[in-house]
């Protein structure tokens, strides 16, 4: 066969191994007795690489049930750094009920593969996954030393994943200085059917905040003024709708410059966020990055309705912009007051500039496969397992290529109803990974 229908068979197998590991439900509800099928995607993924013919390092990082798959290519030239290429296995929960397809089927139909995880991110991982395959068997020496690494846990933080094995595993990203992952290189359609790639540089910073209010129990009958579920109603309320300022950082500048120069369109500060709706469908992951956003989830106080309880309690999921820790606190303690409990589990955020070989390597990657395309850096409201890669010392992005229709409400199928991946944009993002890994 020749090199391009090898590289064409792998880009059909990406779409075969992504329909399969969808059909292997991985729900990670953050909940250890509830982890389903975390083991079973990576069993299945160690066995298509040692049938490859790897010697795959495989991880328990959390129990029998958190489990971790790394191999090593070796590259042509050892002393340049290697590069990290890292996919989770884990998904969101699912409720079939609200799906066209059941979420666990790995249906492929209509032009797409349909399942819990599509594009978060087992499309990545079936990529991945398909030419790890096929540079092993067909003998393919990349120019560095590739690591790929499918993981557990990302969907709670990563604590029995990334940041476990960074923690206690740190040898097997021995070299490694910079990395791609989820969440980044896929198309927007601009102006004049014009298409601009955005690949992700920033992510904002997480905390899940639980804030805890103490009060006095008492019987719901009585007149009660030091009334815990009132306190933590109004903190939450507060909290709830307020405004954190407008901060333009240097990605999302960037990102807003490479538009305007594709289409004309001014972004005034005056009025940021009303000229970013024009944007269209991403407005909703541009918008999130242009302030902190901190967003009460879930509440809980009480067991009993005639018994006011001495305790309750309210999460809240706050994405924090890169230099903005501080003011932020600053900010909440302001607004809070002292008598509101905090604690939190915290994860940093990561920013890197869109320049370097690299880069210059992912933009020809898309170019050769999309001519006349651009290439924009953009910022994550989300995060990633980048956020722990990043303790090494490794530099991230968000790198999954993916050629897009221009009417698919791509950021919306990111945990929600009907998620699926356009077939012929898993076969395109195969294709520039490969030539992105023989050149970067």
């Amino acid at each position: 066969m020749t090199e391009a229908n090898l590289i064409d068979a792998a880009a059909d197998e990406s779409v075969t191994l992504t329909s399969e590991l969808l059909r292997i439900d991985t729900t990670n509800t953050g909940d250890p007795a509830t982890l389903t099928g975390e083991r079973a995607a990576a069993e299945y993924v160690a066995e298509k690489l040692t049938d490859a013919g790897y010697e795959i390092t495989y991880v328990e990082s959390g129990g029998k049930d958190r489990h971790n798959v790394i191999v090593r290519l070796a590259g042509a030239d050892p002393s340049r750094g290697a590069l990290l290429i890292h996919g989770h296995l884990d998904v969101v929960p699912a409720d079939a009920s609200e799906w066209s397809v059941h979420p666990f089927s790995g249906a492929v139909q209509d032009g797409y593969v349909w399942g819990r995880g599509a594009v978060d991110m087992k499309d990545m991982v079936g990529m991945m996954l398909a030419l790890a395959r096929h540079y092993k068997i067909n003998g393919v020496v990349p120019p560095r030393d590739l690591v790929f690494a499918f993981l557990a846990d990302e969907e709670a933080g990563g604590k029995f994943g990334a940041q476990w094995l960074v923690e206690h595993r740190p040898e097997l990203f021995e070299g490694v200085t910079e990395a791609i992952s989820e969440v980044g290189g896929f198309s927007i359609t601009l102006k004049d059917d014009v298409r601009a790639y955005v690949i992700e540089t920033a992510e904002k910073g997480i905390r899940w905040m639980k804030l805890r209010v103490r009060g006095t129990a008492g019987h719901g009958s009585m007149i009660h003024r030091d009334n815990a579920v009132t306190r933590l109603a109004e903190a939450v309320a507060k909290l709830g709708t307020h405004r954190f300022p407008l901060v333009l950082t240097d990605s999302v500048r960037e990102f807003l410059a490479g538009v305007t120069e594709i289409t004309g369109w001014d972004f005034p500060e005056d009025d940021l966020e009303g000229s970013v709706a024009k944007l269209g469908n991403i407005s909703r992951m541009i918008g999130a990055t242009l302030r902190d956003t901190a967003n009460p989830t879930m509440l809980t106080a009480g067991y009993k309705s005639n018994v006011i309880p001495s305790v309750a309690e309210a999460a809240v999921d706050c994405r924090i912009l890169p230099g903005r820790i501080e003011a932020f606190d600053r900010e909440l303690d302001e607004l809070l007051g002292p008598d509101i409990e905090k604690e939190w589990m915290e994860l940093p955020p990561v920013e890197t500039t869109f320049d370097g070989a690299l880069v210059d390597a992912m933009t020809a990657a898309v170019l050769a496969e999309d001519p006349g395309a651009r290439t924009l850096p953009y910022m994550l409201s989300g995060g990633t397992d980048a956020k722990s890669f990043q303790q090494l010392g490794i530099r991230n992005f968000g790198f999954v290529p993916l050629q897009l229709p221009a009417d698919l409400d791509f950021s919306a199928l990111f945990h929600g109803v009907d998620e699926r991946v356009p077939v012929e944009s898993l076969k395109f993002g195969t294709r520039v990974l490969d030539r992105f890994l023989r050149s970067a």
